[in-house]
């Protein structure tokens, strides 16, 4: 048998807000509260920038979400990263990151993809109407309505290792893939 408890709190305040874009958006610091009807508009807002708020006729919300995490590299990779990437721009070229407690670096995964040559709306030229990198994020791989699961897992795949020949960094798969592996 298994069972549930949930202890809820009552307030009109969200709970503390801990999401970058997110505090920008509201206008409040990390950690800070506000209205809990502003809380929820903001982050439907901005799911829904992101296609990640379904809409039947916005083929871009027919995905899982972000399809890859943002990796966790060693604070020396990212410097290595940082230097390798700004030194072939030939200037200054900022990676998106944010530091972990532990002293590693979150580096942003749709960066990486982007970079790698995958823009939003990337479709491979073997399956222009299967699935394809959301227009609106690249972190989401979308179903404009004839993909198939073998056509998002040849997608993943060429992602994951266009950034991985880019930049020395594996992917990983967000959802939990069942019956297929990338």
């Amino acid at each position: 048998m298994l069972s549930v408890t949930f202890r809820l709190q009552r307030s009109p305040l969200s709970a503390p807000v801990r999401y970058g874009e997110l505090s920008r958006v509201l206008d409040v610091t990390e950690g800070g509260r506000v209205p809990l009807a502003d809380a929820r508009a903001a982050v439907l807002s901005l799911r829904r920038g992101k296609g990640m708020v379904l809409d039947p006729a916005d083929p871009d919300t027919r995905s899982a979400g972000s399809f890859f995490t943002n990796p966790v590299i060693s604070a020396a990779r990212y410097a290595d990263l940082q230097a390798k990437v700004a030194a072939e721009a030939g200037g200054e070229v900022r990676i998106p990151h944010w530091p972990e407690p532990d002293g590693q670096v979150k580096v942003s995964a749709a960066w990486l993809i982007e970079r790698a040559g995958f823009s939003r709306g990337f479709a491979l030229a073997a399956d222009p109407a299967g699935a394809r990198v959301s227009g609106k994020h690249t972190l989401a791989l979308t179903n404009p309505g004839q993909a198939s699961t073998a056509g998002l897992i040849r997608l993943a795949r060429q992602i994951r290792a266009g950034v991985a020949g880019a930049f020395g960094i594996e992917l990983v798969a967000e959802p939990v893939l069942v019956g297929v592996a990338l």
